[in-house]
This record gives C-alpha cells, sequence and structure tokens, in this order.
C-alpha cells in the first residue's frame, strides 16, 4: 500500500489490538480483515464507529462478499474488497466513491 501512497502507521494481528492502535493512532483509514483470531472485523467497526467520529473503515476477506451476505450492507464499515483484488487503487476508489 506504501508503494500506491498510502502511509502505513501500525498493524496489528487480532481485533482487540486492532481496536487498540485505531483508538491511540486516530488514523483516517483501516483495512480491516473480517476473519480475526479473536473477534469479527464487523465487531472492530461497530466498536470504532461508537469512539467519535470513525475512520473509513474498508473490510477484506479472502472469502467472497456473498459469503456475508446483509451482514457487509448492515456493518460500519466503507465497503468491501476481497483479498484477492486488493490494491492501493481499489482503495482509493472505494474511499473516492464513497
Amino acid at each position: 500500500l506504501e508503494a500506491d501512497g498510502f502511509t502505513v502507521v501500525g498493524e496489528a494481528d487480532d481485533g482487540v489490538s486492532g481496536l487498540a492502535a485505531a483508538r491511540s493512532m486516530r488514523p483516517d483509514l483501516v483495512l480491516l480483515d473480517i476473519g480475526l483470531p479473536d473477534i469479527e472485523g464487523f465487531d472492530v467497526a461497530r466498536e470504532l464507529a461508537v469512539d467519535g467520529p470513525p475512520p473509513h473503515v474498508v473490510l477484506t476477506s479472502s472469502r467472497e462478499a456473498s459469503s456475508y451476505g446483509p451482514r457487509l450492507a448492515a456493518g460500519h464499515a466503507l465497503g468491501f474488497i476481497p483479498k484477492d483484488e486488493l490494491s492501493g487503487a481499489a482503495i482509493r476508489a472505494l474511499v473516492d466513491g464513497g
């Protein structure tokens, strides 16, 4: 993502660490895997939304969007990008269009 002009300020291995990092760093954008080892990305996105102005959240997964049904539309995320389509251009298009 850095090669595509994004500044990466942190990474986390699980949802609890990701929430803590996002709350302390206050990034503009969070790229969030749905399938985290401790809590689902949907729950992390919901928690970020109650902390004041939330960052743009882009959900990602190795599974297709259809696997999640209406949960994607009902979530607190800007959108979803499958991991095999993940790129800086795809994120930028989602953010600019959202």
